[in-house]
């Protein structure tokens, strides 16, 4: 019963985006005539037409980016992300095929009002798709009923996962294991008995946790299921090392996991992000030189020494760079050792100044056009402290995958100054097998509302 109700509701799904694109394309122009009155240069017939041709062009990018898989496996937040994407590159397609075919020119405004509407009603589509389907997932109705194989940590955890995302639609039916160990669950016997279970529960799922110890289980797990025509997930020993998103490759046929393949090990979007941070930094240095010569000339008089104050970082790939600031402190002997906090007696009044407004960090600008940081990133730490938490903090040397940033995931959370390294390479881990130019944009916009009230971006 799953199984039709998800392709029912799949099929409807694609049904109402074709409306609603098709609908919001003709809503522009009605908006556009009605309240902008113009001579119009391009028939009504025509947007008509364009409307149509949009319906396929919208649902062939949707669906190419699996943006019809069950909403289960997926946050609502991800999923307006690749919206927003999905339809800026429709868009894209759509100017590009105006200017080079030589059609008339459509009203921009219109054009405008469709880009802005075709998100908005197809957004708000899916939130309240997602709040109707766990309504009905809390009456019981569109559940998915799932057996478990397994009964340790790993197991443990799938079952804590579940629970705490009831929206999911998971039911747990029981579980298999060598072991009754669960009050709170139904034991459905033994893995030697796996095949008659399977075919007197019939589940719509089933997933694999075992321990080390069980792995030899595996060849008759799987086929139980697959004579029993029960989907089959697997959740390796080793899960809590792999990323969210692992990438496979082949080695001669022999399947492999890549454990730290990123995004931006593909080189399209390494050059997209390169591309944003030289036009970005650009941009950024022209806006802000009247601040840096203010910034400057502050420096000069405020106590003696040098203007810019350099100090070595761990990079990418754990190369050494020097990044710039603005010094806000007394020339002393401690800056490539010492921490500074907020109430550090080497701050000059100047340095409080423009350390509290964050305008001793604008020459690291300079250091993202040479290709040192980039807008974005995790935060570049010491040598010192490099050393120190590689040896303390699991996964801390994954951040130097990636150029560092000015800002990042950590610090826009509130992850800075005298907070929890560990939870900050939770943030930093995230960022780097998640990353989207989206991801990188909501960042940076996070930043500009965060900047007024911190004391500083980062340390």
């Amino acid at each position: 019963m799953i199984r039709e109700n998800q392709q029912l509701i799949n099929r409807l799904n694609v049904l109402l985006d074709g409306v609603l694109v098709f609908s919001a394309f003709l809503l522009a122009y009605w908006l556009r005539v009605s309240f902008f009155p113009y001579e119009q240069s391009v028939p009504f017939r025509d947007y008509l037409i364009t409307a149509i041709l949009l319906v396929p062009l919208h649902l062939f990018t949707y669906g190419v980016l699996d943006m019809y898989e069950s909403y289960r496996t997926k946050r609502l937040y991800q999923e307006l992300g690749q919206l927003l994407g999905a339809n800026a590159l429709d868009f894209g397609v759509l100017l590009t095929a105006f200017f080079a075919l030589k059609m008339p020119h459509f009203a921009r405004l219109a054009l405008i009002f469709y880009f802005v509407l075709v998100n908005v009603f197809l957004g708000a589509k899916r939130l309240l798709t997602r709040k109707a389907l766990h309504r009905m997932r809390m009456l019981g109705y569109n559940q998915k009923h799932i057996v478990i194989i397994g009964s340790g940590p790993v197991a443990q955890r799938c079952v804590r996962e579940i629970r705490e995302s009831s929206e999911l639609g998971y039911q747990i039916t029981g579980y298999i294991s060598q072991r009754s160990q669960w009050k709170e669950l139904s034991f459905l016997g033994n893995l030697s008995d796996v095949d008659s279970i399977l075919e007197q529960n019939n589940p719509d799922e089933v997933i694999a946790a075992l321990d080390a110890d069980e792995y030899s289980l595996m060849p008759q797990i799987i086929s139980a299921c697959e004579g029993n025509g029960v989907k089959l997930s697997l959740i390796p020993i080793y899960a809590q090392y792999m990323p969210a998103h692992p990438q496979f490759d082949s080695l001669n046929g022999m399947p492999m996991i890549n454990l730290r393949r990123i995004p931006l090990d593909n080189l399209g979007n390494a050059f997209m992000k390169r591309l944003m941070d030289i036009v970005g930094s650009l941009i950024l240095i022209v806006l802000t030189s009247p601040l840096m010569l203010f910034a400057a000339l502050g420096v000069l008089v405020s106590s003696p020494g040098p203007i810019i104050f350099k100090q070595q970082r761990v990079g990418r790939n754990k190369k050494l760079f020097y990044m710039y600031k603005f010094r806000s402190m007394r020339v002393n002997d401690r800056s490539t050792t010492a921490w500074s906090t907020n109430t550090d007696p080497r701050k000059t009044r100047f340095g409080s100044f423009i350390r509290k407004f964050s305008i001793d960090e604008l020459p690291q600008f300079f250091n993202v056009l040479k290709g040192d940081m980039s807008l974005v990133g995790p935060r570049p730490e010491l040598p010192h402290f490099v050393e120190q938490f590689k040896h303390e903090v699991p996964l801390y040397m994954v951040k130097h995958q990636v150029r560092p940033g000015i800002t990042g995931w950590a610090q826009v959370h509130g992850m800075r100054g005298d907070t929890s390294i560990a939870r900050r390479i939770e943030y930093d881990v995230y960022y780097i097998e998640n990353w989207s130019v989206m991801l990188d944009i909501k960042i940076l916009l996070m930043t500009l509302a965060h900047v007024k009230n911190d004391e500083t971006l980062a340390k």
